[in-house]
């Protein structure tokens, strides 16, 4: 099935050919649904971030130690201020500004990066479906310009079956030359009887679009593995210190009497300091404590948590003023 709509507006303008002025909003037409891994610490199951360090002398750097350069030749930089990027940034004017009418068809395929929903905003109902019906009667796009998060675009706006739909297009210069590749030449014939049984071949394949027949297995399988690992018990919880705790480096699995040492811990006092000698020293005696002991140091600690708040929240009478 499709991933779910995203009603969440991404950028609010217009399209504008000619006097013609339709206000409209963007919305994601797409949803990335790949396997996102998480670098954790081995020993802890800590998260593991990613480190800015000076590849040179394995140095970590600060943010106020990095500047942005560009390399115009292998090993030489200039160096750009964030005052010359910013200067350099597009002027957003809100606008798809459709520069021409094309056949779809005369884009090729590698220039199509990115889709968006076009929708239409308050008052430009009409108006947006008078320029999608236009469009799909003609069969053309409009090529446009526009800028979303400071950065401009070449975009093709096409009908779809729904309303219109905006994609954002590659420059010419992001899109490689075929040149060098061994691709068919002029050389290269195919008969009349090969072209036929191709023909035959793919008749008996044709069938209609439907998208919800293919999946992607890969991340099938893996969430599969995932799942059988959860309900085997194979699933590593983080354990975070208490404040002012040492990180546990330890492989031992925490038990309940730790838990509880941990609780009464965090609760300072006598408490603490009873639960801490009565603890178990090893890894066989921990089982048995859990066992015997732990109802009745739970029992005792309790008590006197409520001792001690009892006597803490009993306040001195106010001393009657002399007359």
């Amino acid at each position: 099935m499709p991933a779910p709509s995203s009603t969440r507006t991404l950028w609010k303008g217009a399209i504008s050919f000619g006097l013609v002025h339709i206000p409209i909003t963007l919305h994601s037409a797409t949803a990335e649904n790949r396997m996102k891994f998480n670098l954790l610490d081995k020993r802890t199951m800590n998260p593991v971030g990613n480190k800015q360090v000076n590849k040179a002398t394995g140095e970590a750097m600060t943010k106020e130690e990095v500047v942005k350069g560009f390399e115009y030749e292998k090993d030489q930089y200039v160096v750009l201020t964030p005052e010359e990027i910013k200067a350099a940034l597009p002027k957003s004017t809100q606008t798809i500004e459709i520069e021409a009418f094309i056949d779809g068809g005369q884009i090729p395929t590698a220039y199509y990066n990115k889709p968006y929903y076009v929708a239409p905003a308050s008052k430009g109902q009409k108006p947006y479906k008078l320029l999608q019906e236009t469009m799909r009667r003609t069969g053309k796009v409009g090529i446009a310009r526009v800028v979303i998060s400071t950065r401009q675009h070449l975009a093709a706006l096409m009908p779809s079956e729904e309303g219109l739909v905006l994609e954002l297009l590659r420059w010419e210069d992001e899109v490689r030359d075929t040149a060098g590749l061994p691709l068919p030449d002029s050389d290269t014939k195919v008969t009349e009887k090969e072209l036929k049984m191709a023909e035959q071949l793919v008749n008996e394949l044709e069938d209609k679009w439907k998208p919800e027949a293919f999946h992607d297995e890969f991340r099938e399988k893996l969430e599969q593995v995932v799942e059988q690992k959860v309900k085997a018990g194979e699933g590593e919880h983080i354990m975070k210190p208490l404040e002012g705790e040492e990180v546990k480096t330890s492989a031992d699995i925490i038990d309940l009497t730790e838990l509880l040492k941990r609780s009464l811990r965090k609760g300072g006092g006598k408490a603490a300091e009873e639960a801490a000698e009565e603890a178990p020293k090893t890894t066989s005696r921990r089982k048995a404590a859990n066992d015997e002991d732990a109802p009745a140091r739970a029992r005792k600690a309790a008590a006197t948590k409520s001792s001690a708040r009892a006597t803490a929240s009993v306040k001195p009478k106010p001393r009657k003023k002399a007359a």
